[in-house]
């Protein structure tokens, strides 16, 4: 197949581009950069990707970074409208996965109502890539029977609309995208909810590049902790028991994890 079979002129994919490492781009999600007239694409796509954009394709930057937007979403999906409607092939590049706090309803929406075929090519979300290069598992047999994934985003002033109750779940792991600024509601609120202080803690930022950084600390002091490693760059907070399984794997597994819960 050769790379313009993929989009035909008019359609529109929306592609996860992953947290960032060109190597952990998908073989098709390559594929369909190459083979783009236009690309519009977000502030969090990784570098290495961008270089990906071949000199034919037209680069648009449509922002989309936490508090600095550049262009509004019925904006985009404008933009996204009239470059489809001009039988341009256009990718909107998105960073980890399209299906995750991502707008895409929005701009499928916003296309199909018009008529073009718009379709989804995903990405490795930055919770999946954060686990790994901490070498831990998002679930846990017996500790972690389930993942949940919220966004720390709200408008500016107003507090999180979450159900704390059900995210302070002991037997769950947490991801929190784009939780920085609200580290101290976080923690507040799930210690509030009844989730313990000491539950361990996992800070990432810039995950899966070279300047990635990781640290671990507990929910009681995630406040502080943020503040000052995470500065002001794409920053991941995991939280649960399964964080400190990499710690208790070298002590002696499985087993020192539950024994561990067992004396909070």
């Amino acid at each position: 197949m050769q790379p313009n079979d993929l989009i035909a002129p008019g359609d529109v994919w929306l592609v996860g581009a992953g947290p960032g490492d060109p190597d952990l781009l998908t073989r098709k999600a390559e594929r369909l950069i190459r083979a783009a007239d236009i690309i519009f694409h977000d502030a969090l796509v990784g570098p290495g990707i961008l270089d990906l954009i071949p000199d034919h394709a037209e680069r648009v930057s449509v922002g989309k970074r936490s508090g600095r937007h550049s262009k509004d979403q019925q904006t985009i999906d404008e933009m996204l409208v009239e470059a489809a409607l001009a039988g341009k092939r256009v990718v909107r590049l998105k960073g980890g996965d399209p299906a995750m706090f991502a707008r895409s309803t929005e701009e499928m929406t916003a296309l199909r109502a018009v008529g073009v075929r718009a379709r989804i090519c995903p990405g490795i979300t930055a919770a999946s890539a954060v686990a790994a290069s901490a070498g831990i598992s998002l679930s846990l047999r017996g500790i972690a029977r389930r993942v949940q994934f919220v966004t720390a985003h709200s408008r500016r002033g107003q507090a999180l609309d979450l159900d704390w109750d059900a995210l302070a779940d002991p037997a769950c792991t947490l991801a929190v995208y784009m939780g920085r600024e609200a580290a101290p509601e976080l923690s507040r609120a799930l210690i509030a909810a009844g989730l313990p202080g000491a539950t361990p803690a996992l800070i990432t930022c810039d995950a899966s590049l070279p300047q990635e950084q990781q640290l671990r600390t507990r929910l009681d002091l995630l406040p502080l902790v943020t503040q000052a490693f995470a500065d002001d760059r794409p920053t991941l907070i995991l939280i649960g028991e399964a964080v400190a399984q990499a710690d208790m794997a070298m002590a002696g597994g499985t087993d020192d994890v539950r024994r561990s819960m067992a004396s909070r």
